[in-house]
């Protein structure tokens, strides 16, 4: 209750709320095309692959407009650069709604919807700046919670466009909700005036030189990329899977989403407590369990709970990972941010496309899903491998990084 309280009296809390609104606001936006899909998919009939394409594409901007806006976070500041992304994301939006006819001009605002997607660049420098070492996994974990945005997306997006018969409108809608954020934001958020000074473009290289960049980069690749890339391409799945309805198959992955969102958090802070890459060791198992028994495609029951428990590794995965990188690039956290969540986006970019293409050649989701938990497995023992190196070296350094040494050791 102490440490609850120590860190609840520092930082910032109109920013890190609002780092979560922004973030929360976006990620709606982001996930939009995945409940869509199996509506738009009435319009414009399309293959299993350019129904992964669809809802791949909108994560593979996000992932490439990240290091855009880790730069600018870095350079003119994270609210500033936040401000700029939610009116960018206007653009798409006022495209879906009044200007796509055609498949290929859908896939056109798919990709400028990435600028949403974006946001993890400047929403967690936001947030982490006002926080000290000791409090980065609760802090990154409350504003990165902002995830939970998808579940708006499949809880409503597929009813609204049942509602008004057109799909279109979600996105006309969607313009009113990131207007108010936007005005919100505008008045609460703040630079920490601890943020770091900014640094070169060189320097982008001289992170990715090191070994531990790539590390970080893919544990989110599995983490966040197996989140998001379930988050688009679940409601296909139950639609084409179990043959639900497009409302009804939004629904059930809205709870799957849930666990992914709100668990991020609870990551965090349990990362803070016995250690990042030991939290880790248990999420890539859980992760690796659950999607190995999705993969015997039981009934639609046992199914949902082991997505539901799968996504809750991968959620609190992204918060444990986030535990860790202000550790060991604490200087460097707006670029990190950036590169990491790059490598996050390739990783959910990636994920339709497996389920999709393994899904056309064999019609059926058994390869892919067990191509998913060898990669979840992997992750394990890259984690195994490399905490007994971190353990000497960087997480010896400060209070927290003494507390994970000592409970990794006994």
């Amino acid at each position: 209750m102490m440490e609850s309280k120590s860190f609840w009296k520092s930082g910032h809390k109109p920013t890190l709320f609002g780092a979560f609104m922004y973030f929360d606001i976006s990620f709606m936006i982001w996930g939009m095309l995945g409940p869509l899909a199996v509506v738009i998919a009435l319009d414009y009939p399309m293959t299993p692959l350019e129904k992964a394409n669809l809802v791949a594409l909108p994560i593979l901007g996000g992932s490439i407009l990240r290091l855009v806006l880790g730069f600018m976070s870095d350079y003119i500041g994270p609210k500033l650069t936040a401000q700029i992304g939610m009116l960018v994301t206007l653009v798409p939006l006022l495209l879906g709604w009044l200007w796509v006819d055609s498949l290929s001009q859908l896939y056109v605002v798919a990709l400028l919807l990435g600028v949403a997607g974006a946001s993890f660049a400047a929403a967690l420098p936001l947030a982490g700046q006002w926080y000290g070492k000791e409090h980065q996994g609760l802090a990154m974990g409350i504003a990165g919670a902002g995830n939970s945005g998808t579940v708006l997306a499949t809880l409503f997006a597929n009813r609204l466009a049942t509602h008004f018969g057109s799909w279109e409108v979600v996105f006309g809608l969607a313009i009113i909700p990131i207007v108010i954020v936007f005005i919100l934001f505008s008045i609460f958020a703040k630079n920490s005036p601890n943020r770091p000074e900014p640094k070169k473009l060189s320097q982008y290289g001289s992170l990715l030189k090191q070994k531990d960049a790539w590390v970080f980069c893919a544990f989110y690749c599995v983490t966040f990329g197996g989140f998001v890339g379930l988050c688009n391409y679940l409601t296909i799945f139950f639609n084409t899977q179990y043959g639900l309805s497009p409302v009804r198959a939004a629904d059930i992955t809205t709870f799957c989403v849930i666990a992914g969102s709100f668990f991020r958090p609870v990551g965090g802070y349990l990362a803070d407590k016995i250690g990042g890459t030991r939290m880790l060791t248990f999420l890539y198992t859980g992760a690796c369990i659950m999607l190995i028994g999705v993969s015997f495609m039981p009934p639609l029951p046992v199914v949902v709970v082991m997505l539901f428990l799968g996504m809750m590794c991968l959620g609190a995965g992204n918060g444990s990972v986030f535990q860790l990188v202000p550790q060991r690039f604490g200087n460097e956290i707006g670029l990190m941010t950036g590169i990491v969540g790059a490598a996050g986006g390739l990783g959910g970019y990636a994920l339709p496309l497996i389920l999709g293409q393994l899904y056309s050649s064999y019609q059926s989701y058994t390869p892919g899903f067990v191509i998913l938990s060898l990669i979840a497995a992997a992750s394990l023992f890259l984690v195994l491998f490399m905490q007994s190196r971190w353990r000497v070296s960087w997480l010896s350094r400060g209070n927290k990084g003494m507390a994970e040494s000592t409970s990794l050791s006994s």
